[in-house]
Parts: structure tokens; C-alpha cells; sequence
């Protein structure tokens, strides 16, 4: 369920817990889209009958690319009315903590750890999570810098 605030608002949005996204299906076809746009076709992710005998026992998604889906799943999460622009400042703190197999469907859930104002707008720090259906471990785990300009 999308939190829909003000930009006034924003300062008002540390500790709060955004929840969780809608569900994403991971395909085959998006991972061997993003291996061809960066250029990375290691057979874990784009030979789904090698890596039956890999590591994981299936196709995986790149790290990478389940970390750039925190872009259309954080859209479900926040959206500030009165935003000229948003800007995706960084990120810190990184970690792919469990692969996450073709074929799953993975969500994100964040919460504001800090606001603060920079010139012309407020920078959010988000801890954000990015879990697999049923999995036990978490796929991403990062802080995400977010800046919202009037």
C-alpha cells in the first residue's frame, strides 16, 4: 500500500515503516534482457539447464538486478505530492545476501531512518529490504539516499 504525503510532510517521515511493495516475478527473459544491457552472461543467470548443476540449483538473478528493481518497487512504497523532482543519491552499505531464482517473486519494504534538508529540498536515508516469497533470508539488504526537490 502506497503512503501518499505531502512534501511539507516529509520531515515528518523518520522511524516510519512504509510497509511492503506488490509482488515483482523475476522471468528469464528479464534476467537475460539485463545480462545483455550490462554485458554479463555468467550461465547462473542465463543458462537455466547448466545451472540446474550450479551452485544454486537453478537460474539466479543477478545481484545487480534485483538491487536496480528497488527503483519500481519503491514506487509502490512513497509517493510525495508537490516533488519537482526526485533524485536516487546513492547507496550505502550494500549486501546480496541470498540468490533469488528465476521464477520467484521477490517485494520491497522500507523504513525512513532519517530526513534532512539539503539545498532545495530533503534527502530520505530508507533502510530497505528486498525479500523473495518464502524465502528465509533476505535477497538485498541496503540504505538507500533519496532526494526529493520542490
Amino acid at each position: 500500500m502506497t503512503t501518499t504525503i505531502a512534501y511539507a510532510d516529509v520531515p515528518r517521515l523518520v522511524g516510519v515503516d512504509l510497509g511492503y511493495s506488490d509482488w515483482m516475478e523475476i522471468t528469464q527473459a528479464r534476467v537475460n534482457t539485463f545480462a545483455d544491457a550490462t554485458e554479463d552472461h555468467q550461465w547462473i543467470h542465463t543458462d537455466p539447464e547448466r545451472a540446474k548443476e550450479g551452485p544454486f540449483g537453478t537460474a539466479v538473478a543477478h545481484g545487480f538486478l534485483t538491487l536496480s528493481l528497488l527503483i519500481p518497487l519503491w514506487s509502490d512504497l512513497l509517493e510525495v505530492e508537490g516533488v519537482g523532482s526526485k533524485v536516487n543519491y546513492g547507496l550505502d552499505k550494500v549486501r546480496f545476501v541470498s540468490p533469488v531464482p528465476v521464477g520467484s517473486r521477490i517485494r520491497l519494504t522500507g523504513v525512513i531512518a532519517d530526513v534532512a534538508e539539503v539545498p532545495g529540498g530533503y534527502q530520505l536515508v530508507v533502510d530497505v529490504t528486498i525479500e523473495t516469497e518464502g524465502g528465509t533470508k533476505p535477497a538485498v539488504v541496503a540504505r538507500s539516499l533519496q532526494r526529493l526537490y520542490a
